[in-house]
């Protein structure tokens, strides 16, 4: 069994999709409806920079899906596939959901495109700027890192927002409490707390705001039809029904990204081969939580070209 996969954000960097679209006009074609769906020069930023504009939730959200569906679209158009063949589920991280969602045709790209741009504004607006933050735990479990949450908090938010891999858990909440959590980390056995260069604290419940405006959104954009199932990020499980993957959607706002669990699941239903399009970032995830699978990350038009002859 195979799963196709999707990065979250983190993932952006300039110069990000050029060499796709120097190299195919399938490429292009993605950024270029990406850039009208938007009336915004995405696909400026992400060639061109600059780095802090390409960096902001709003940006970088839908930079970092139009980077991984041209590279599908090329694999699918180039490569003589189709995902629904080659693979039997997928699943994003965080913002990668929607993503996922994308490629299976749940959203079209310009919808897609539009969702994650409204969903980077209103995560950044829902807490203003320098009130939240997250950090990352490193050589932390999710024990360990429920355990600290619990003792930085104070009587503020602060709880466990990405929960990655058996070695690495991200908390999200109120700057004070994660700064409390930072210098706590010896207490708890954790090996360091790195503040994160985040612009608000994500997948907390700090985020409702940006919630309800999702919730609105996707009432008016819903969930079609889907060519595979997907796993979602706030329950770890497989979803099939469109309406049970929009609701989840509002709920990944505020919620936990159960990465480590959503691969273990995917691995005990017999996933052997994870495929990461548009990204390097979550192959290493991947490969800390389930062993004896396969991960391949695919960038390039190389990767691709190789992905292509194996499929």
């Amino acid at each position: 069994m195979r799963a196709f996969v999707f990065p979250g954000q983190g993932s952006q960097k300039v110069g990000m999709g050029k060499e796709l679209a120097d190299a195919s006009a399938v490429a292009r074609e993605v950024f270029e409806e990406v850039d009208e769906a938007l009336s915004q020069k995405l696909s400026s930023l992400m060639f061109e920079g600059p780095e802090d504009a390409l960096t902001l939730t709003e940006n970088a959200q839908p930079a970092i899906m139009a980077n991984a569906i041209a590279t599908l679209r090329v694999l699918e158009k180039e490569g003589g596939l189709a995902i629904a063949d080659k693979a039997d589920c997928v699943a994003g991280h965080s913002l990668g959901e929607y993503t996922a969602l994308c490629a299976v045709g749940g959203f079209s790209l310009a919808d897609t495109a539009r969702l994650l741009k409204l969903r980077g504004q209103s995560m950044q607006a829902a807490v203003p700027v320098g009130e939240g933050a997250m950090c990352a735990l490193l050589g932390a479990d999710l024990e360990k890192a429920q355990a600290l949450a619990d003792a930085a908090a104070e009587g503020q938010v602060c709880t466990v927002a990405n929960d990655n891999d058996a070695t690495q858990v991200v908390l999200s909440g109120h700057r004070e409490a994660i700064e409390r959590a930072i210098a706590m980390v010896k207490d708890h056995g954790i090996k360091r707390g790195v503040l994160l260069p985040v612009s608000a604290p994500f997948h907390c419940p700090l985020m409702q705001p940006a919630a309800d405006a999702m919730a609105e959104a996707l009432a008016k954009t819903p969930v079609q039809a889907l060519r595979l199932p997907v796993y979602a990020n706030v329950t770890a499980a497989l979803v099939s029904d469109p309406a049970e993957e929009q609701r989840l959607l509002v709920e990944q706002v505020t919620g936990r990204v159960r990465w480590r669990e959503s691969v273990i699941a995917m691995a005990a239903a017999g996933t052997e081969q994870f495929v990461e399009l548009g990204g390097k970032v979550l192959g290493p995830m991947i490969g800390r939580t389930a062993k004896d699978v396969q991960t391949t990350s695919v960038v390039t038009m190389e990767d691709i070209e190789n992905l292509a002859r194996t499929l």
